[in-house]
């Protein structure tokens, strides 16, 4: 039976990332395969997103969606950099109207508990002379937000990872994995020609997304009570067609409890609009957009873009996040569970990668392999 020091599940830009930091870390002589369901990397969750860059306004301070997006980027930016990745750092206008500064201030200090001091108040006057099409009592402008081509950086990631010899096994899902005394025996099937294959390997890391619950369910020894409930967030997405009337990233407050950042406004790198995400539960995978969704989006957007000509508004293209489920209903912090919490030497498993999982991405492969050392 074939042997391998490291498995990795999941080829969105989480477990990309990881099998990229894992070789550069335990060098060419570590054996590291990485697995993914789907024909392609990042089809789902990873590749079906605003491409945002964010700063870590938002998160609760002391959460590791906090931590882990105020690290990752920098490390995002440092990395796009440095390998000739498109992004921009376009800055994001975050939105109050009349009535609604004291909870701009709020997130303002939100902000800086997560250590994000460099956002400024901006005047409705000032914000007048930079988007004239904008209407608004206050905002506040973070200079750090930005936006990146994420199949760019993925496919950057995957393409040193496999020069280090990372094995990249698509078209391969994960049907049981078995605890040895050292290690795990791992059963996957092809999902072409349904051929089943069987591999040992020492450590197991399940980055699988939407399908982390799933995945969890299927290895021997890993408490139920530990799995999560996932929630299917659909987040839909209307471009706008014509000239983009804003340079910058524009949001509104975010929803209560979390629920959502509003239905904002971004440029991708070719400069076009895109409003969204809005926040739709669904119980299965479906990429489809409404078009009836549109006279809620021109509502939303209306509030702060008045001059918004809704036939412009055209579907665009939809993606799904896993969201835990909570009590209160608000979004969940990540769940990055080790051996300490499920007793199985060698497993990490991540549940809950929704937004900033992208940002985060680098920091959390960091802290995959920094988790690994802890259990080797």
């Amino acid at each position: 039976m074939d042997h391998v020091n490291l498995c990795i599940v999941g080829a969105g830009v989480v477990g990309i990332a990881a099998a990229e930091a894992f070789s550069r870390h335990e060098g060419a002589n570590a054996s590291i395969v990485l697995l993914e369901q789907n024909e392609r990397f990042g089809q789902q969750t990873s590749s079906r997103n605003s491409e945002v860059i964010h700063a870590g306004l938002y998160y609760p301070p002391g959460s590791l969606k906090a931590s882990l997006c105020r690290e990752g980027n920098a490390l995002l930016y440092a990395f796009c950099s440095r390998y000739g990745i498109a992004h921009r750092r376009l800055g994001k206008f975050i939105l109050a109207q009349a009535g609604e500064e004291d909870s701009l201030l709020a997130l303002e200090k939100n902000a800086m508990a997560n250590a994000v001091n460099n956002l400024s108040w901006t005047s409705a006057a000032s914000l007048h002379k930079q988007e004239p099409l904008l209407r608004a009592a206050a905002a506040l402008f973070s200079p750090d937000t930005g936006i990146v081509d994420s199949h760019g950086l993925m496919d950057t990631l995957l393409q040193h990872a496999r020069q280090r010899a990372v094995a990249y096994a698509a078209g391969t899902r994960v049907t049981r994995v078995t605890p040895l005394t050292h290690g795990f025996e791992v059963h996957t099937t092809n999902t072409g020609d349904g051929q089943a294959y069987r591999f040992q390997c020492e450590r197991l890391v399940l980055a699988a997304g939407l399908q982390a619950s799933a995945l969890a369910a299927v290895v021997e020894g890993f408490p139920k009570a530990l799995i999560p409930d996932i929630r299917l967030l659909k987040g839909n997405y209307f471009r706008l067609a014509g000239a983009a009337p804003f340079r910058h990233l524009i949001y509104p407050l975010p929803e209560a409890k979390r629920h959502g950042l509003g239905i904002h406004a971004t440029l991708d790198l070719q400069g076009n609009v895109r409003f969204g995400p809005d926040v739709e539960e669904v119980l299965q995978l479906d990429y489809r957009v409404d078009p009836m969704r549109r006279e809620r989006f021109a509502v939303a957007i209306r509030s702060y873009y008045p001059g918004l000509e809704v036939t412009r508004l055209l579907p665009d293209y939809a993606g799904i996040r896993p969201r835990l489920r909570t009590a209160d209903d608000s979004a969940a912090d990540f769940q990055i569970l080790d051996s300490s919490h499920h007793g199985l030497p060698g497993l990490v498993a991540l549940f809950g990668i929704e937004s900033p999982g992208l940002t985060a991405s680098l920091a959390l492969a960091h802290r995959l392999v920094e988790l690994s050392r802890l259990q080797r």
